[in-house]
């Protein structure tokens, strides 16, 4: 009995290996937990069109959107592991609604298998023009003498943008008032029509507004100056010191991919954010690519996951 054991052991490794030499044998699935033309959209297509080149096969881009990002993440959890249905996993769907959603048909620390980090962003905080603010400092002096007489905007409930200004407002000792709206675009018009005075919004949706002056931009949310905007300071440097609030983004599989596959998946995406052409286009976003070990990638999602966790129960927000 020992034997056949061995015997059959055996003959799943093999099968196993062989299983990861043949793949892919047919195109992929990528689901993106959010809608077509987004800025999760736009990087997640840019690194299929790449990681199709590595790999010889298509990779299908099918966006889910709703939810919360749960909608998409649910399928991905659910799908068979078999390396054919990927995910892109953005910070909110990995650390943040998952500390704000009550009820959840998956766990995010373990029913999904990282693969890699795919890239780091920041947002950029600013203000209306027609505010008298001109630097952070000011933001913070001003909302402590006026306590929620402030109003920030933000692309949604649940957005990388409310928890990264109810970072802020903690770290800052300000009230600020919270202004959700339904995506970014509406709550950026409205910044600019002066209806509310702050926003915290990606990079890649604020900077063309910054450059053309409809709105202040006063800081970026990462640990470092943006390339896009290297004159704006961070918000550490401009008056709260220790703020860092980067938006990132990888890809997962459901847990049970064999590893053989994983491994696969791994050296293509790493080569894919290594080649120019999409070194390139990540900067015109303000992008910074990463790549690295599925491991590096698990570390980031659970110490984001405490970390975003710790600031919405403080802050007490939900999504219903």
């Amino acid at each position: 009995m020992p034997l056949l054991r061995f015997i059959a052991l055996l003959s799943c490794l093999l099968s196993f290996a062989a299983l990861g030499q043949d793949y892919p044998s047919r195109p992929i699935r990528l689901i993106v937990p959010q809608a077509p033309g987004s800025a999760s959209d736009t990087i997640a297509r840019i690194v299929a069109g790449g990681l199709a080149k590595e790999l010889g096969q298509q990779i299908v881009v099918d966006n889910r959107p709703g939810g919360a990002l749960t909608i998409g993440m649910e399928l991905i959890s659910k799908a068979t592991p078999d390396g054919y249905t990927l995910g892109y996993a953005p910070v909110g769907a990995l650390a943040i609604s998952p500390n704000m959603v009550k009820k959840l048909p998956y766990n995010v620390l373990t029913d999904f298998q990282p693969i890699a980090q795919i890239a780091n962003n920041q947002m950029l905080l600013a203000a209306a023009p027609s505010t008298p603010f001109k630097t952070v400092r000011e933001v913070i002096d001003y909302a402590k003498r006026n306590p929620g007489k402030l109003f920030y905007a933000s692309s949604g409930n649940g957005t990388p943008g409310q928890v990264a200004m109810e970072m802020f407002k903690m770290m800052s000792g300000t009230r600020i008032t919270h202004v959700p709206y339904k995506g970014g675009a509406a709550g950026i018009a409205d910044l600019m029509a002066g209806q509310v005075q702050l926003m915290m919004e990606s990079l890649n949706s604020a900077t063309p507004h910054a450059r053309a002056g409809r709105i202040r931009p006063f800081g970026v949310s990462g640990p470092k100056r943006s390339p896009v905007l290297p004159d704006v300071p961070t918000i550490a440097e401009a008056g709260v010191p220790g703020y860092s609030a980067t938006t990132w983004n990888g890809m997962v599989a459901p847990v049970g991919v064999p590893r053989s596959i994983v491994a696969r998946l791994n050296a293509a995406l790493n080569d894919t954010l290594r080649s120019p052409p999409v070194r390139k286009r990540f900067a015109t976003l303000g992008a910074e690519p990463v790549g690295g070990t599925p491991e590096q990638f698990a570390a980031l999602i659970r110490s984001e996951y405490k970390k975003w966790g710790d600031v919405i129960r403080r802050a007490n927000a939900r999504i219903e």
